[in-house]
């Protein structure tokens, strides 16, 4: 499995200076936590799943949470329990009689709701749950994140890594008079099980219901004050240095045209100065489908340092990958940081003569930089991300 994988061989000839790698759920954790690119959720009583998987129906699909919280009505959750068992026992013999090969597979996650769900899933997959590359862990605390992390490292093995993905998304991590002493203390939990958490994620759709909040296609999570503050608390504690984690963008729920009260997020001068009338043909479809404030939440995330995103909606993936791509210019200054970290120099000008690169303060972005060119590749100098969104747009319309 690899990014772009619907490209066709002279188009990542002419778009990738260095071409994305092949992963799957057993490379390296560092690695893979920056591998999850657009995450997509289906609800766990979905029918047929394991047919969209072998028939590979979700162009662009590299990771995939399988939701029986909150996409799953309470009366329906011992029957989509059961359908997951049954879609995933499925894939499994599959993957036995050759049909298919783990390389081909999303990396796939189960929500599961407690505790308690989590120890039936596993004993009712018996020897299929080492097709999951892990489980999401909603409302996680410190109340409950130790015994939840505890039965996650029973299932990891080296042999199979099975790997948490926490979400924050509780009151206490929200409201400011309990967030910071909450927060340390699940870093405290998550340190000591740090093997198997593949990256923090944050609820922002249940960090709104906490205040009867929901937020516009027009709005941003970083437009919200109460989740801009939240989430810079999260990346300031999870984010740093000295212990980082892969901090994963939240959800972006909107994927239907409907009348805008605002303007577009996406302004027309880049747009007419690369590709003229042209290209704004295909920003007005961006809008028409409320992409651009997918685009620009995307690329506040990436802003931020977070790495990877949720979503709903197939129509959202490549969009997400596209705009995760390493630029040719960042590539070429984490390159030459990198080299230059032998203490000799401190500081040294950009090869593109627009910028200094400071050895040490930049080195850990250098770090982060070259192990998302080695997933997403790198673009010729001449490209940029909105090249690859352009490209997509026509795609899905032809």
């Amino acid at each position: 499995m690899r990014f772009f994988t619907y490209f066709y061989e002279d188009e990542l000839m002419r778009y990738f200076y260095k071409r994305p790698e092949e992963f799957n759920k057993y490379s390296g954790r560092e690695l893979l936590s920056y591998g999850l690119g657009a995450t997509l959720y289906m609800p766990a009583d979905r029918p047929d799943f394991h047919q969209e998987i072998l028939s590979k129906k979700l162009s662009g699909l590299t990771s995939v949470v399988i939701d029986l919280e909150d996409a799953v009505g309470d009366s329906r959750v011992f029957g989509a329990e059961s359908l997951l068992i049954d879609e995933l026992q499925k894939l499994f013999r599959a993957l036995n009689e050759g049909f298919i090969s783990i390389e081909d597979l999303p990396l796939m996650f189960v929500r599961v709701r407690n505790l308690k769900q989590l120890q039936t899933v596993k004993e009712r997959l018996e020897d299929a749950v080492q097709l999951l590359t892990g489980v999401v862990l909603p409302k996680f605390s410190s109340e409950n994140g130790a015994e939840l992390l505890h039965e996650v490292l029973k299932i990891h093995t080296n042999e199979h890594p099975f790997y948490a993905m926490p979400i924050l998304e509780t009151g206490r991590v929200l409201h400011k008079e309990t967030r910071m002493e909450e927060l340390v203390r699940i870093k405290q939990i998550v340190d000591r099980y740090k093997e198997i958490v593949l990256n923090i994620r944050i609820g922002a759709t249940d960090f709104c219901g906490l205040y009867g909040i929901r937020r516009s296609p027009d709005t941003t999570v970083y437009d919200i004050a109460i989740l801009r503050d939240c989430i810079s608390d999260i990346i300031n504690i999870f984010g740093r240095i000295d212990s980082p984690y892969v901090v994963s963008g939240p959800v972006w729920e909107y994927f239907s045209a409907k009348n805008r009260m605002l303007k577009p997020q996406l302004r027309q001068t880049p747009f007419r100065e690369r590709f003229g009338d042209e290209g704004l043909h295909w920003r007005r479809r961006l809008i028409e489908e409320n992409l651009d404030g997918l685009m620009r939440e995307t690329l506040m995330d990436i802003a931020n340092g977070i790495s990877g995103k949720t979503v709903i909606h197939p129509s959202h993936i490549k969009i997400v990958q596209s705009l995760n791509v390493v630029p040719y210019e960042e590539y070429v200054d984490a390159s030459n940081i990198i080299k230059a970290a032998t203490g000799e120099i401190g500081v040294m000008k950009s090869d593109f003569a627009n910028k200094m690169n400071e050895i040490k303060p930049h080195l850990y972005w250098a770090e982060k930089i070259m192990l998302k060119s080695r997933l997403y590749g790198v673009l010729h100098e001449e490209f940029t991300n909105i090249d690859l969104i352009k490209k997509e747009v026509y795609i899905s319309h032809s």
